[in-house]
């Protein structure tokens, strides 16, 4: 089965899925339903989610990531600002979303113990990606702290999101508006903090440190490793 297969099998599964997730949640009743409904072979579907409906779960959660860069990739960023291109690329992920009660059920799955390591690379490697699309090229301990930052954005706002009754979630976008103005805050000053030569003395050291961290080699390289010959 070459990857175009594999997908369009996996998307089959998925949609059928995506029906019964607001009854039944991520679960193995919502799986055994949706191969059945979307005519996938039984053995092929489990091979393709080999742990279940945690799989399928992330599944839904990586095919979001693909549609959000598919649109970001689509959308002309040459003339805003760096905050509003990150802006965008997060509204485009929610709104990849779509289905709020599917997402609240993926909360509770990710939520569980067993569960939750998988959905917080899933929260990472989304952030990753926004980060990757926009074109940061930090090979340091900043690799890791704007993902940082912008996990505890994304988060946020996806909580805001689910409560949400505004038109057409205006309220969840200016949220996300002030959450992205406060890192942007936040950055601002390290960068004047940097700049003081009052400061410099007492940020050699930490700067040396921070230039032997590097980012991982590959998404499951995680958190990463020094690098002593920096």
């Amino acid at each position: 089965m070459d990857e175009e297969e594999r997908k369009t099998t996996q998307d089959r599964v998925l949609e059928a899925a995506l029906a019964h997730v607001a009854f039944d949640g991520w679960t193995e009743t919502t799986l055994r339903a949706a191969i059945a409904e979307s005519g996938a072979e039984p053995a092929l579907a489990r091979a393709l989610f080999p742990r279940g409906a945690v799989d399928l779960a992330l599944y839904w959660h990586e095919r979001g990531d693909r549609t959000m860069l598919d649109r970001l990739a689509a959308t002309d960023l040459a003339d805003m600002r760096f905050r509003d291109r990150v802006q965008t690329a997060l509204r485009l992920r929610i709104e990849a979303i779509g289905d709020k009660e599917a997402l609240r059920r993926s909360m509770a799955l990710f939520a569980l113990p067993l569960h939750a390591p998988d959905g917080t690379r899933a929260l990472w490697r989304t952030c990753d990606h926004v980060w990757a699309a926009l074109g940061d090229t930090s090979d340091d301990v900043n690799w890791y702290t704007k993902r940082m930052s912008l996990s505890g954005v994304y988060s946020a706002t996806l909580l805001y999101w689910l409560a949400d009754n505004s038109s057409n979630d205006a309220d969840t976008w200016a949220f996300l508006a002030r959450r992205i103005n406060e890192v942007m805050r936040f950055e601002r000053l390290k960068g004047q903090v940097q700049a003081n030569p009052l400061m410099k003395p007492f940020l050699v050291i930490p700067n040396w440190l921070g230039r032997q961290v590097r980012p991982p080699k590959g998404v499951d390289d995680l958190p990463g490793s020094t690098n002593p010959s920096r």
